[in-house]
């Protein structure tokens, strides 16, 4: 029995620390080991692509109706276009009059992994990164054609950067075509916010009426940065998403996109799209109640796209029939910024989703509140790490102290066990008869420290994904040379004490009296120890606080038990 308790305790350590070593490998965009690789981009020309020229989706039928693809003339792609540069205190934005899109964010207060002295670049239209935010106009109705995000826009004049003491700044496209139609595009940056008010208005000065859709999409290359070692990197899940009432919260594989067999809800009267990467996301949001078709597709390189076939995800909003003479108006949201889960649960239903806790979310969500007010008091997210920890060991005390105790009472009678051990071992049925009566007569049970790991493994998984999710951990400053607790230890000195710790608690521990089980006893934990190397440093920390308050309350039962080494 003492055997198998401890291979219990073996087996549940080394499938945890797998099963999280395999939840990094995803993180990282390499393999798992129970789902196909995350597929790279498919070379241009390798799968159709559902959308029309450009990526301007398909208005959306109605029973009876042809769809008819919006005109994309060369005329409009090949136009010179002018770029603006919009500043405010928390955002970078640069604007193309090709489509009134967002070409370039840089979020100013986030820094670069690569380079912490640059800001972190969100949208990109380069060779190395394309990810834009694009809107426009399509119509089922023959022969009219209206402005979409490959039409140029006129610019017009107003402030380009905010100034001190102003809450907002807007900044205004227009583009008219030759039958009267005329679009007016409007972008409301505000102070210290990430989210931008996008306003469309289209006003028919033709002598005839329009039923126009507006469609507002995300689309991007399908590349995943960061550094690719084998247990760190800054990205998890990166692709598109959306949620509504009905679907929920749903994720789109590129490979899916790939082979145009991705399932998703496909209509809502409410509902979201989004664009997530490792601790930051892109969504368009509406939240009055309309209809909205959602679509994501894949979209064929070009030459605007540096050959690189994109990812797009759009909702699609009918805007009803437009007379001769009148004017309508179309209100929408376009967040751009990292995963701060209190802003985005003020957003949009469902936003906050986007911070993916995974299938223990019911415990990592109010373990990040507590995680968020121990902040709040210490205003040091490394602290309040510790404090968590502190909070959970107290929690957990009469468990660890049952489970700690049982092992002290293993370690006590280990000398009787050896000795019969030897004493029967060409006599292993009689062997197990005497061990059980030993371990009756000093009333231990070899299974006792085995329940209190089964019932704090879920906590433990859940703050590691509250760690590893947490976009406030990010460049977030601990003590000394700890500067970002999103990354490893610059000198690995956590790693050390953790691996240091976690011997000297294996060390505590009964010694098992098979030579070979003694060996893996500590071969196992070293072993397992080389991963934090490259863990972040915040889950170290956490682990190492966990090991020296256990090493603790270890040391303070064995010595009143006289077990002690």
């Amino acid at each position: 029995m003492n055997d198998m308790r401890r291979t219990i305790l073996w087996v549940v350590f080394s499938v945890s620390l797998f099963l999280l070593w395999d939840a990094w490998q995803k993180h990282n965009g390499h393999p798992s080991l129970f789902s196909p690789a995350v597929p790279r981009p498919v070379a241009a020309g390798s799968a159709p692509s559902p959308a029309v020229a450009g990526g301007v989706p398909n208005a959306v039928a109605t029973p009876g109706a042809a769809v008819v693809a919006p005109a994309t003339a060369a005329s409009a792609v090949l136009a010179p276009s002018e770029k603006v540069v919009i500043s405010t205190d928390v955002l970078k934005a640069t604007l193309d009059s090709t489509g009134g899109s967002l070409v370039r964010l840089e979020l100013t207060k986030n820094a670069d992994v690569s380079d912490p002295t640059k800001p972190l670049v969100l949208f990109d239209q380069s060779a190395q990164r394309v990810y834009l935010a694009q809107t426009g106009l399509v119509t089922q109705q023959p022969g009219v054609t209206l402005p979409n995000h490959l039409t140029v826009m006129q610019l017009q004049p107003g402030e380009r950067a905010l100034k001190d003491g102003a809450k907002e700044l807007s900044v205004v496209f227009e583009a008219i075509n030759e039958t009267g139609l005329s679009l007016t595009k409007t972008y409301t940056f505000r102070r210290g916010d990430y989210s931008v008010a996008v306003r469309h208005e289209l006003r028919n000065a033709g002598p005839a009426p329009v039923t126009p859709q507006l469609y507002l999409q995300l689309a991007r290359d399908g590349k995943v940065d960061g550094n690719t070692s084998v247990f760190m990197g800054p990205t998890s899940y990166t692709g598109p998403a959306m949620y509504s009432e009905a679907g929920k919260f749903q994720k789109v594989e590129f490979t899916d996109l790939d082979k145009a067999k991705a399932e998703y809800e496909k209509a809502a009267d409410n509902g979201w799209v989004a664009m997530i990467q490792h601790y930051f996301t892109s969504a368009w949001l509406v939240n009055a109640q309309a209809k909205r078709d959602f679509k994501f597709d894949r979209i064929e390189g070009n030459a605007s796209t540096f050959g690189q076939p994109l990812y797009r995800v759009a909702m699609v909003f009918g805007l009803g029939e437009v007379a001769a003479g009148a004017t309508t108006r179309h209100e929408a949201v376009l967040y751009a910024g990292p995963q701060a889960e209190k802003q985005l649960e003020t957003l949009a239903p469902g936003l906050e989703l986007v911070k993916d806790y995974g299938w223990l979310r019911m415990l990592a969500k109010p373990l990040f509140w507590l995680l968020d007010q121990l902040h709040s008091l210490l205003q040091n997210w490394g602290w309040a790490i510790v404090a968590l920890v502190v909070l959970l060991k107290i929690a957990f005390y009469w468990l660890n102290a049952s489970a700690y105790k049982s092992m002290a009472k293993m370690k006590a009678i280990n000398p009787k066990v050896m000795e019969l051990r030897e004493r029967y071992k060409d006599k292993p049925q009689q062997m197990q008869q005497e061990m059980m009566r030993i371990y009756r007569e000093e009333k231990v049970n070899p299974l006792g420290g085995c329940l209190p790991i089964f019932v704090q493994m879920p906590f433990f998984i859940a703050l590691y994904s509250v760690l590893l999710s947490s976009v406030e951990m990010r460049n977030a400053p601990w003590v000394g040379w700890i500067t970002d607790l999103a990354t490893k230890d610059p000198y690995y000195i956590l790693p050390l004490l953790m691996t240091a710790s976690t011997m000297f608690q294996t060390w505590l521990n009964p010694t098992p009296p098979d030579p070979v089980q003694a060996k893996m006893m500590w071969i196992m934990p070293l072993a397992f120890s080389v991963m934090f190397f490259y863990f972040p440093a915040g889950l170290v920390l956490y682990w190492l606080t966990n090991n020296i308050l256990g090493i603790a309350q270890q040391w303070f039962i064995n010595r009143r038990l006289g077990v002690n080494k």
